[in-house]
């Protein structure tokens, strides 16, 4: 008997952990599934998702740089979605396909994780794109009090349609103290480095939510330069973010322990 099907679809994707993690989550759970790889050429979203689940594709995570397709290629979206404009989930059931967005609900339980949320937190977000946009929902409705700085006010004031609660600066400007700074740029996969004081991250708990396996990425090892309180890089959220995922595709709960007994084993 053939397993279910999912798979990530990306443009680059073949460095995806995505189907090591889910083989991980389905060993805990007894799930029976087939989770692959699935690159698509950069115009053609819509046609190769429509094949995957014409095939008989149960659900589809997706990367970059496909969200925004995959938001408006999908029948409906969750309250999440649609609060950012874009989906990195896709759930196939009653022949209807409903787009999810679960990157902010896994950054909010990495933060949980690690110990640095709580209500009132004053969080700094660098950056002001989808990846900004995708985490910022959960964060606000935690209570959280949540600044976005950005080059491009244009930028800026797209969020702040989206999201009124923000408050908003730019770049140039972020000076101060706060409890979480939050990386949301790609700058320094680059090697380039941003152009903002580097007093923001002394003393805070600075996360990336780009990550690399040892956990030292550009932006960790410039606010652990700065004395930083803390660091962490983005490889908890995509966790998170996945065990989400795999609760909606398959309808069960996966406990919060799970998801972080798979981050250490892919540390290891």
């Amino acid at each position: 008997m053939s397993r279910d099907r999912y798979a990530v679809i990306g443009n680059p994707v073949a460095h995806s952990l995505s189907p090591k993690i889910h083989a991980l989550f389905a060993q805990h759970t007894g799930e029976e599934l087939e989770f692959s790889r699935l690159h698509s050429p950069p115009d053609e979203f819509d046609t190769s998702a429509s094949s995957f689940f014409g095939r008989g594709g149960l659900g589809l995570s997706v990367t970059a740089p496909f969200k925004n397709d995959a938001f408006h290629w999908v029948d409906r979206v969750d309250v999440l979605a649609r609060e950012c404009g874009a989906v990195n989930t896709i759930v196939y059931r009653d022949g209807e396909t409903t787009g999810y967005n679960t990157d902010g609900l896994g950054l909010k339980k990495d933060l949980e994780r690690l110990g640095w949320l709580k209500q009132g937190a004053r969080i700094l977000v660098l950056g002001a794109g989808g990846a900004a946009s995708g985490v910022l929902g959960p964060l606000l409705r935690e209570g959280c009090l949540v600044t976005v700085a950005n080059r491009t006010e244009s930028k800026l004031s797209n969020l702040k349609e989206r999201f009124p609660d923000l408050s908003m600066l730019p770049l140039s400007e972020a000076g101060g103290s706060w409890d979480i700074v939050i990386n949301a740029t790609s700058a320094f996969l680059h090697g380039e480095s941003l152009q903002f004081d580097l007093a923001i991250t002394s003393k805070s708990r600075c996360y990336d939510l780009s990550y690399q396996s040892d956990g030292l990425t550009g932006f960790v090892v410039a606010s652990q330069q700065n004395d930083a309180r803390a660091v962490s890089d983005g490889l908890g959220m995509l966790v998170f973010q996945a065990a989400e995922a795999f609760s909606l595709w398959r309808n069960v709960e996966l406990e919060n322990e799970v998801a972080s007994n798979v981050l250490s084993r892919l540390r290891s």
